[in-house]
């Protein structure tokens, strides 16, 4: 699942595997890919990686063949230890394992307005996934989370694994920033007169919550909303909901884009909205926080983890407390937007991929008692 691609978490793997074999040389790395496009994207240079090896597994996530099929590709390789950077731990694999959770949100929030699925479908789904998922942190060595908040969440569910749980937190790709001194407009308070926008970057399933942004353009007359992420099912809902507003011409998909272009995307942006109802990390309030913009975002434990007091924050279940926010953020002075940004910069350099990587490199070490 590495790649931009697949968002968050594609992000998070890419990140982790493309730094990992510079830290240890003396540690023989076995990568497993869907296929060579993927390595390039995620190693462009990994020739130049002593003691690397990579193989092709192209089995599609989540589905039967990843549960049948990666165990005796594993098994080949006589691994020592194998992480997975998510819950789909093939079932049959018997070799230790550390795992990621990037969090329990179908533990949490499930029904059929939360998939495309029949009902048979989705209960049938539903089952699989708890069952893969309790078996995965059930038999992990260590298990790893992004934030205080996911650790919480799953000593909930899973009381007695709270020993096996390490806290490491994400990062910020440099790609990100490269345009950040040449177009800061956060800089010039009259680079956004013309077109307020406001933007959202990930996915479009129904806990984004994307629906209360949608409902406060009706009020927010001088607004556009710019929405970039992977096309899924759930589209097609948010662009039908669009129609029915009548706001077609004020919210425009931009479908996946490269870090050069979302880049410029957060620069044009007046602020980023964070709308979800639950989330693992919030990798992209950190991204724009980075950039110099500013972040709305729901207040929910994760965000107020994370973000801290660099953000602004609303109530998820109200398109008018969302409206209140943005009008706090606008009537700032200058000082206190000043302050802001300051908070912003300061908190995002707490976060960071290389560290990320050297921690899990430490799991891993303590895993195999070296």
């Amino acid at each position: 699942m590495a790649g931009l691609k697949h968002a968050g978490i594609g992000r998070y793997v890419a990140n982790l595997v493309s730094r990992l074999p510079k830290l240890d040389s003396q540690i023989n790395w076995v990568l497993f890919f869907s296929d060579s496009e993927q390595a390039q994207e995620v190693l462009p240079n990994n020739q130049d990686i002593p003691l690397i090896k990579i193989i092709f597994a192209p089995i599609k996530h989540y589905s039967l063949a990843e549960q049948v099929q990666l165990p005796t590709i594993f098994n080949q390789e006589k691994l020592d230890l194998l992480h997975v950077p998510h819950f789909n731990v093939p079932w049959f694999y018997k070799g230790k394992t550390v795992i990621t959770i990037h969090d329990l949100l179908w533990h949490e929030y499930r029904g059929l307005n939360a998939t495309t699925l029949s009902p048979w479908k989705y209960s049938v789904k539903y089952f699989g996934y708890r069952q893969i998922v309790t078996h995965a942190v059930k038999n992990a060595e260590k298990i790893l989370v992004p934030a205080e908040t996911i650790q919480q969440t799953l000593s909930k569910f899973y009381p007695n694994l709270a020993h096996k749980i390490v806290v490491t937190k994400e990062g910020v790709d440099q790609r990100l920033l490269s345009q950040k001194n040449q177009t800061n407009t956060q800089s010039n308070p009259t680079a956004h007169s013309e077109q307020h926008v406001l933007l959202y970057v990930g996915s479009l399933y129904p806990h984004k919550n994307l629906q209360l942004v949608i409902d406060a353009l009706a009020e927010l007359k001088e607004y556009q909303l710019w929405i970039v992420g992977t096309r899924n099912a759930f589209q097609e809902r948010v662009q039908k909901y669009v129609q029915e507003k009548q706001l077609e011409g004020r919210v425009k998909f931009w479908g996946r884009v490269s870090d050069q272009k979302l880049s410029e995307l957060y620069q044009q942006a007046e602020a980023l909205v964070q709308p979800s109802l639950s989330e693992g990390f919030g990798l992209t309030g950190i991204e724009a926080m980075a950039a110099d913009v500013p972040v709305l975002a729901s207040n929910i434990p994760i965000f107020r983890e994370i973000y801290q007091d660099a953000a602004l924050f609303f109530d998820p279940k109200s398109s008018a407390d969302f409206v209140v926010a943005l009008s706090r953020l606008r009537q700032l002075s200058l000082p206190e937007k000043q302050e802001l940004s300051r908070k912003r910069k300061s908190l995002s350099q707490q976060y960071s991929w290389d560290k990320m990587a050297a921690q899990t490199l430490v799991v891993y070490k303590q895993v195999l008692g070296f």
